[in-house]
């Protein structure tokens, strides 16, 4: 009897602790931050000078595509996915990938934040200097 009265007291601390801990009562477990809607997704370091196809592609990037994937490709919360990741480092998203996703759209598969819609008004000229761009500002970022 006394067997199953511990297992039911140590049951009954374990969920108060549970129910505690989940309602933010535990100070001592870091609460992680959640950026504001629109905020940068990540901190781009920039290069000390940027080529002068990227200085070229910068303007085209920020024309069209800093609205969704932020200033110097860090993101933007709620809106599209950083550039300057990982996930889009050349042995997995190769140059070819960024005039495709331009030209045909992409459908979300790496991120939560819906398709991305084909783009109008870029040449594949445009897009090759947003690589250029985006592949500087990688590599300033230990992404190669």
């Amino acid at each position: 009897m006394n067997k199953n009265l511990a297992i039911a007291a140590a049951a009954a601390v374990a969920a108060a602790y549970f129910v505690y801990s989940s309602a933010g009562g535990n100070d001592a477990t870091p609460q992680r931050a959640v950026p504001e809607p629109g905020a940068p997704l990540a901190e781009v370091q920039l290069p000390p000078d940027l080529s002068e196809a990227a200085k070229i592609g910068k303007r085209a990037f920020d024309a069209v595509c800093a609205d969704c994937h932020g200033d110097n490709a860090a993101g933007r919360n709620g809106m599209g996915p950083p550039l300057v990741h990982k996930i889009y480092e050349p042995s997995h998203h190769g140059d070819a990938a960024f005039l495709l996703a331009v030209r045909n759209g992409v459908r979300a598969h790496h991120w939560e934040f819906g398709s991305m819609p084909a783009q109008q008004g870029l040449t594949d000229g445009d897009v090759k200097g947003i690589t250029r761009y985006v592949r500087e500002l990688q590599r300033a970022n230990g992404i190669n």
